[in-house]
């Protein structure tokens, strides 16, 4: 049985090296940094963390389908307002709204709103437009705008991701105070960062 797994799995495994390597070979290094580059712009700033997360740890408090639809929607529309961003069309108060995101995000966690899913979706939709216009708008000189933007859409959906497993806990006692209580780090981190904006 153990031999008939290795002669099955070491020649599966060197035909998905060798053409994992083949595609590799199809992307320049330009491409490579530019996805590196636009994943590292949503997780460096601690605004756009904390929001994103917010989404995922809303979505779960509110169960299903909010767990899937909230973090799908956000990404969608985030790509929309990252066009926004490299067109340089104005789009007013881009840092208040990426504040206000994290405080209001933060709230809704704290303290277990829960509205129509409509209007959830709706609210982190408006938001969304604000972060992706931010990381569009601060597209690095020279950088591919569509490896860019496909790094901060991975970016976003694992910070989603994170947002979500720590909601989970919610279905526990002990889980909802968890929850709400990194919706209010959340909120108190967006109220710092709104407070700057706003200074």
């Amino acid at each position: 049985m153990r031999r008939m797994f290795i002669r099955h799995t070491v020649p599966f495994a060197t035909t998905l090296l060798l053409s994992a390597a083949a595609a590799e070979a199809h992307v320049d290094s330009g491409g490579a940094y530019g996805i590196a580059a636009g994943f590292l712009h949503p997780i460096t700033g601690l605004d756009h963390v904390v929001a994103m997360i917010a989404v995922g740890l809303w979505g779960a408090q509110l169960g299903k389908p909010a767990i899937w639809l909230l973090p799908i929607t956000f990404p969608l529309v985030m790509a929309f307002g990252g066009f926004l961003g490299l067109l340089g069309m104005p789009v007013p108060g881009v840092e208040i709204g990426v504040a206000l995101s994290g405080v209001l995000l933060g709230a809704a966690v704290l303290t277990e709103t829960r509205p129509p899913l409509l209007a959830a979706a709706i609210l982190v939709g408006v938001f969304a437009i604000f972060h992706g216009y931010a990381h569009g708008a601060e597209l690095p000189p020279g950088e591919n705008a569509l490896f860019f933007s496909l790094g901060f859409v991975i970016a976003t959906g694992l910070l989603h991701a994170v947002g979500i497993v720590i909601g989970l806990l919610y279905q526990w006692p002990w889980g909802k105070i968890t929850v709400r209580a990194a919706g209010g780090a959340v909120g108190a981190v967006g109220a710092f960062f709104l407070w700057n904006a706003l200074a």
